[in-house]
């Protein structure tokens, strides 16, 4: 049985295309934010059998999905994430999610990334500290 973060690896090499080069280097971002964070792959099924990347600490950061013409960060917390830099583009009707369409070309703004990430660890260790 490989390891999430060997699975995560293979879900990086499936599409064999930028995509899976964006998604590595939003992994990449996303790992770097948060020392404490725990890779993992969740909802195995049919039609995604090797399943979906998801970063956590104590409840879950965000899930990448590999689309047809984007890679999508998919933040459970979103509303309640500060945003000042715009990032989120999509899912923006929700009430709780918000997510990030990445494309081909465009530049990743790294630090605005790593704030949202902590902003989602700090929300996440706030509602951990409440139980």
């Amino acid at each position: 049985m490989k390891s999430a973060s060997q699975q995560i690896d293979d879900i990086i090499n499936e599409p064999g295309d930028w995509r899976g080069k964006k998604l590595s280097q939003l992994r990449k971002i996303i790992r770097k934010a948060d020392a404490d964070l725990v890779e993992e792959v969740k909802w195995k099924k049919p039609s995604k059998p090797s399943g979906v990347p998801v970063w956590s600490h104590e409840g879950i950061l965000c899930v990448a999905d590999t689309l047809k013409n984007a890679v999508r960060l998919t933040f459970p917390k979103g509303a309640q994430i500060k945003d000042p830099k715009k990032l989120f583009n999509t899912r923006l009707d929700s009430k709780s999610v918000r997510a990030i369409d990445f494309y081909e070309d465009a530049k990743v703004d790294e630090a605005a990334l790593k704030a949202i990430i902590l902003d989602a660890v700090r929300l996440n260790l706030r509602k951990a500290n409440e139980t």
